[in-house]
């Protein structure tokens, strides 16, 4: 007892009693458990931790709410009644979210019913009512509208359960079976070793053992005399089996067990055919759910049953599967000598695909931080196995639409990895194989033999070609020859993202601009633009990597645009504040996220984006500083920007939008060398194979941004400016010097000529009149105007039926395009600076013939560039961006 409570003894001698009752339990449990004159005859009496799923946990809240409500409905509390209402409409709403129901519990149901029936009965009773309190009669409008509006979504429920309230009751523990098998499905043992545990009772000295059902079942089949097997036999239980598959109360597993016997006892190669296929769709139902996965023990044993059917297929040539004619059964009871041709029921491709599809929700649940992840990727060659050996049996039988299918699914296996990881899994192959062939030849050797035996006809071992781009090349030319519009498009798109992982940057650009995906991509499944998204992600990266900014800024750009990188490549859920999701569409968007090892690392997509915009934005900015209305190229950028530039003290830098900040501020004052280094310091550049080399270009096209973001800042305060200090200044040679001043003289965007004597630059003043300023000013709001109808005239006519724009220019009436840049400056309209190629009324990668050059400096690199300018609409990949993903169009300077 503390010495600061004096007073109260009453109470100190109650806890020091309680607290000597508590130690007496304790050492009794001691005495009973460890010491050796304790007795074990109290281990039932010990309370055991129980831990309860949260399904569970949940459906205990809401009959603990709903007994609440009976209380409350016995003395006639309609306060109380309204609250426990809202918090039972609440944890439905948790019950419904995490059992994935669309019907609400049977509980609920019931509840409404009551709750309906006793609200009528205090609506009749005029007199209680008005006995009633003031808060209780409030509470009880209140819950008559509430109770009104919320049974309009239950009607048809309410109205069955009033009909038949026990056939619902009834149906409550179908889930609880379904629950109790899940977590039997998810657990380390296998069924097999529980179903043989055996309830044992002794009786007179003597041991008596009882049988499971599946016992039961199981020693039927087993028990059966091989003489007396027949194909009739077999086909009448194959019947039976068939018909208790989905029934209430049939095993899933029992199921698989007793197909997998029928295969060993079948007849004729044709019945254990058709078994097998039931066998695997039995497998397939083992995980009913959307977000589980089949687990891993009966995946690979659905990848061996299918191995074994095409053994069947390849063998016995004259039997032919076929998902288009009727099941008959009296075909299965053909011999194996039979000379006509044999038609089972089946379907190749579905079978594969599906199994494609649990191995990726496989990997979408594991963790990937686990040693289990890397263990699961291991599988992979198996499945690569199964997919070679299909896709050569429908090449062998003419079917190449059907083998165009299979061959997609082989590249989107393949198309995203290195070199490097494609050799590790060529040698990880024959490794895994060889170990699962002892595995499997331990579980096939049982007491019962199969009366049809089928060699290993078809190889267990994938076959990998030197290098992956072989490989791809091999597997697309099939798709592209043989398959459909869809598996054509993602072929596509897996090809182009492989070119562009092994930096083949223009041959990836002319691969997409030739395809025109980027027009139709809005129009095709939510699976296909991620796809689409993460393509032009990796090849932002590659035109990164190869030294082109431009083009990789413009990838980029649209995917920034909206704040959502995450959502729009599957590689997280985004939350906001401003959009909720229901609970079904963020179930369907975890469906889509991709697993781990197939991300794209965010880090270094926002790194290489900053970085471009930042070299394109900082001499953007010099150039068009004095004009009232500034040229965005990149919005993020400056939206940026302005947030670190309001910000009172800038701290050092800790994230890449820090150190790209920071290396901003430096180079708009001509820092070329503090910028490098704030660069140079971030992590992400380690992610790169070639990472000297690419820290040398950015360094190079740094020193480039700061000499012209110099000349424009500070060229009306010269009238000559010397090319040797200009060359000592950036630390770059005399020729660069005068390579990039020259194309900025070309493009005038710097009014100077050079004197070759001197070898220095002299700058000319350039002012314009008040007319050419208000004509300047016309010019553009008219080429904005004809944009506009322009554009209305597509949408009405469909398209590409009337082009102003172009008709303007081969009219040389471009008098906005003229004078777009540089501050208004007069140009010839006679000059032609587009160099693309003109069909189809496309112009490839080079914009329209007849195009006027980009005066502002914003697409000044070769290849692809923002859409920018009212009259700037030819050429290469255009989109628009409130409809599509990426907006790309080919620049002028080269």
């Amino acid at each position: 007892m503390s010495r600061f409570f004096a007073q109260g003894g009453s109470d100190s001698e109650e806890e020091s009693d309680f607290e000597e009752e508590i130690q007496e339990v304790q050492n009794t449990d001691i005495n009973n458990r460890y010491l050796q004159g304790g007795s074990d005859d109290d281990d039932d009496v010990d309370t055991k931790r129980v831990i309860k799923p949260t399904k569970d946990k949940r459906f205990e809240e809401m009959t603990h709410t709903v007994e609440q409500m009976k209380n409350a409905m016995k003395i006639n509390d309609w306060v109380s009644l309204q609250e426990n209402f809202d918090k039972v409409n609440k944890q439905l709403e948790k019950v419904m979210r995490i059992t994935e129901a669309v019907k609400p519990p049977t509980l609920y149901i019931k509840t409404l019913v009551m709750l309906e029936d006793f609200l009528n009965e205090a609506l009749a009773n005029k007199e209680a009512k008005k006995k009633m309190s003031p808060s209780n009669s409030k509470a009880l409008n209140a819950m008559r509208q509430k109770l009104k509006k919320n049974n309009k979504q239950y009607e048809d429920e309410i109205n069955k359960y009033r009909e038949a309230p026990e056939v619902e009751e009834e149906n409550v523990p179908e889930d609880e079976d379904e629950e109790s098998e899940s977590e039997y499905e998810g657990s380390d043992v296998s069924k097999e070793d529980v179903s043989d545990v055996e309830i044992d009772e002794p009786a007179d000295n003597q041991w008596e053992t009882m049988l499971n059902k599946k016992d039961k079942q199981m020693e039927k089949l087993l028990s059966k005399d091989p003489k007396e097997i027949t194909w009739e036999w077999v086909n009448q239980k194959f019947k039976e089996i068939m018909a208790a598959r989905g029934r209430k109360g049939t095993a899933r597993f029992d199921l698989v067990d007793q197909l997998t016997h029928l295969t060993k006892i079948a007849k004729t190669p044709a019945q254990k055919l058709e078994i097998l296929f039931s066998v695997i769709s039995a497998q397939f139902d083992v995980n009913p759910g959307l977000t589980g996965h089949m687990p891993i023990k009966v995946w690979k044993k659905c990848v061996l049953n299918m191995l074994t059917i095409l053994d069947i297929l390849v063998k016995y040539t004259n039997i032919v599967v076929d998902d288009t004619i009727e099941p008959d059964e009296n075909e299965t009871s053909k011999p194996a000598d039979y000379d006509g041709t044999i038609r089972v029921w089946g379907n190749l491709v579905a079978f594969i695909e599906r199994i494609d599809t649990e191995f990726f929700k496989s990997l979408q649940s594991i963790d990937p931080h686990t040693r289990e992840y890397v263990e699961r990727l291991r599988d992979e060659p198996m499945f690569l196995a199964l997919a070679q050996n299909i896709q050569d049996y429908f090449e062998r039988m003419g079917d190449f639409k059907a083998a165009a299918k299979v061959a997609l699914r082989r590249v989107e296996s393949i198309y995203y990895k290195p070199q490097e990881v494609y050799e590790a899994m060529r040698k990880l192959a024959e490794l895994v194989e060889e170990d699962e062939e002892a595995e499997d030849v331990e579980e096939e050797s049982g007491p019962i033999s199969s009366f049809i035996v089928v060699p290993e006809v078809v190889p267990r071992k994938p076959t990998f070609p030197e290098s992956g781009r072989a490989m791809m090349d091999l597997l697309v030319s099939l798709i592209y020859r043989n398959g459909d519009e869809r598996t054509k498009a993602r072929a596509m798109l897996c090809d182009i993202y492989h070119h562009a992982l092994m930096d083949n940057f223009g041959t990836a650009r002319d691969l997409l601009l030739m395809s025109h995906l980027q027009d139709n991509i809005q129009h095709m499944d939510i699976s296909t633009q991620i796809l689409f998204n993460r393509t032009m992600a990796q090849l932002g990266l590659c035109a990164f990597r190869v030294g082109m900014i431009t083009e990789s800024h413009s990838c980029l750009s649209e995917l920034y645009s909206g704040q959502r990188v995450r959502e729009l490549l599957a590689q997280g859920v985004s939350q906001s504040r401003y959009h909720e999701k229901t609970p079904e569409q963020e179930r369907m968007e975890r469906r889509r996220q991709m697993p781990y090892h197939m991300h794209i690392n965010l880090e270094l997509l926002e790194a290489v984006h900053l970085i471009g915009a930042m070299l394109l934005e900082v001499p953007n900015m010099a150039a068009n500083s004095l004009e009232a209305r500034r040229r965005v190229i990149s919005k993020n950028f400056r939206r940026l920007l302005e947030i670190s530039e309001r910000q009172a003290f800038n701290a050092p830098p800790e994230n890449v939008r820090d150190h790209v900040m920071a290396a901003t501020r430096a180079l708009t004052k001509g820092d070329f060398q503090t910028a490098f280094e704030v660069l140079n310091s971030l992590e992400v550049w380690r992610m790169l194979k070639n990472r000297d080399s690419i820290l040398e270009m950015v360094k190079a096209r740094i020193k480039e941004e700061a000499l012209r973001t110099y000349l424009f800042t500070y060229s009306s305060s010269y009238e000559s400016l010397s090319l040797e200090q200009l060359a000592k200044m950036f630390d770059v040679t005399e020729a660069q010097v005068h390579s990039i001043v020259s194309k900025m003289m070309i493009n005038e965007e710097l009014h100077a000529s050079w004197d070759q004597p001197t070898r220095c630059i002299v700058f000319h003043e350039v002012q314009h009149s008040r007319l050419q300023s208000l004509a300047f000013q016309l010019t553009e709001k008219l080429a904005v105007l004809a944009e506009s109808n322009e554009r209305a005239m597509e949408a009405r006519t469909g398209g590409g039926g009337l082009d102003l724009s172009s008709r303007r220019r081969d009219n040389n009436q471009d008098y906005a395009g003229a004078a777009s840049g540089g501050g208004g400056r007069w140009q010839d309209n006679n000059m032609n600076y587009g160099q693309g190629r003109q069909g189809n009324n496309r112009s490839g990668y080079g914009g329209r013939p007849g195009q006027p050059r980009d005066w502002s400096g914003q697409n000044r690199g070769g290849g692809y560039a923002a859409r920018a300018g009212s009259g700037n609409r030819g050429g290469g990949m255009q989109m628009d961006g409130s409809t599509r993903m990426v907006s790309l169009n080919r620049g002028v300077r080269t």
